[in-house]
């Protein structure tokens, strides 16, 4: 799909994010492994979420959809039946690897498939401290899927600490190690996305500049009945456009404002963002509330590295802001971003390069020179059939003076089905 986006004057109006996409995958898991019925409202209609979910029912559980709400009717840890066929996790790396740690703990034995993009993905880092906790991964060139994810010999319970900052690696580990009799303990010394630990109740000890979780089938599976919050990382989107676009204000209502996802708001805050928060309340162990964006003069902003893992798939929208802040805005240790749906570095060259913005390319970021009254006419975006690009590409679209094009536009419903739907509603206030 071509999608075409015009210049605007300004964006108002009211807005609610879809349902958080690494929330609903989670819950649907986790609801997998509870034992008894959990009632999921707000559950994402998102491509990732619904592979997550189609996999859960592969592995036995009995789901029911009605309209936004999901019930799980889930197996417990020694419940888990074998799939008939290979687990299809479609797009999503959350699937995959999270449920290689579901099957590696459980011992449940099966094929893991992918779409072309998510067999691009290297699985590596969640293979090797698989294998030393007792799994037999087989993958397509050591490293790629389809997986066959089986265990023969008894669960290995272990001390890991984690290479990188990886919501995902943690997760992993700590989903296997719910099956062992002693703790698997994760050490993380960078924060990273904290859903798991809060939504599975794990204990969490912090010590100096570390933080340790443990999980063992000590740890009950609490009941994952609750409603998922509006994604962090959809609104971005509308943050960087409210404050970009002139005579604008956006409310982003019910928006998940999980300490661990937010940076992008304290980066904004940084560079001038007249943003602000009202109605703060929790949704289960999820702090949500409605953001308010206007209209403002931003100034660069160098971000510090270990900000980096929480603000990662904000990145691309972030570079947009920078485009339009006074002085030169650097991105860097974020090598991370090469190994997303897309290259993605490479592919925010690409988006900024289409309109003829002044920046620099590195291995592991991009310096960008701002210019609040950079202008030009119009563009076409290649958006590598990646969502974050296809959305950043259209903010950015907006402050053309005539119309641009994205391709391959619909896969922004990888994570944002309703974006071009919202875009239209606050455009035409």
């Amino acid at each position: 799909m071509i999608q075409s986006v015009s210049p605007v004057k300004k964006l108002k109006g009211s807005i609610t994010p879809p349902p958080d996409k690494s929330i609903s995958q989670r819950a649907a898991i986790f609801a997998l492994l509870h034992d008894g019925i959990s009632e999921i409202k707000n559950y994402s209609p998102a491509q990732d979420p619904q592979s997550t979910l189609a996999c859960v029912e592969d592995l036995g559980a009995v789901v029911t959809i009605n309209e936004d709400k999901v019930t799980v009717k889930g197996k417990g840890r020694d419940g888990l039946a074998e799939p008939k066929d290979a687990l299809d996790c479609g797009n999503s790396g959350t699937a995959m690897r999270l449920l290689s740690g579901v099957l590696t703990g459980s011992g449940v034995s099966a094929k893991m498939i992918g779409d072309a993009s998510l067999c691009s993905r290297t699985m590596t880092r969640i293979i090797k401290p698989l294998e030393q906790m007792g799994a037999h991964i087989l993958a397509r060139n050591g490293g790629y899927a389809p997986l066959y994810v089986n265990r023969l010999d008894p669960l290995k319970p272990m001390d890991y600490e984690l290479p990188i900052a990886s919501a995902q690696l943690k997760s992993c580990i700590l989903l296997a190690g719910l099956f062992g009799e002693e703790p698997t303990r994760v050490i993380e010394t960078v924060p990273s996305r904290d859903h798991t630990e809060r939504l599975l109740g794990l204990e969490v000890v912090e010590e100096v500049g570390k933080k340790i979780i443990s999980a063992s089938l000590k740890d009950e599976i609490p009941n994952q009945s609750y409603t998922i919050p509006g994604d962090f990382s959809a609104a971005a989107f509308w943050l960087v456009a409210g404050c970009i676009v002139p005579d604008s204000e956006i409310r982003l209502e019910g928006t998940g404002l999980n300490p661990t996802r937010n940076a992008l708001l304290h980066l904004l805050h940084e560079m001038g963002a007249d943003i602000t928060i009202e109605n703060e309340r929790m949704e289960g162990a999820e702090p949500v509330g409605d953001i308010i964006v206007k209209s403002s003069e931003l100034r660069a902003i160098n971000i510090p590295q270990q900000m980096i893992p929480n603000c990662i798939d904000e990145l691309p929208i972030l570079a947009v802001a920078m485009t339009f802040a006074s002085g030169i805005s650097v991105i860097s240790g974020a090598e991370e971003l090469r190994h997303k749906e897309t290259d993605r570095i490479m592919a925010i060259a690409e988006m900024l390069g289409a309109t003829g913005v002044n920046f620099t390319e590195k291995e592991d970021g991009l310096e960008i020179q701002g210019n609040p009254e950079f202008s030009f006419g119009s563009a076409t975006f290649k958006s590598f059939d990646d969502h974050r690009i296809a959305m950043a590409s259209a903010i950015l679209a907006l402050k053309g003076s005539s119309e641009s094009q994205i391709l391959d536009a619909d896969c922004a419903a990888v994570s944002y089905p309703g974006f071009w739907k919202d875009l239209t509603s606050l455009a035409s206030c």
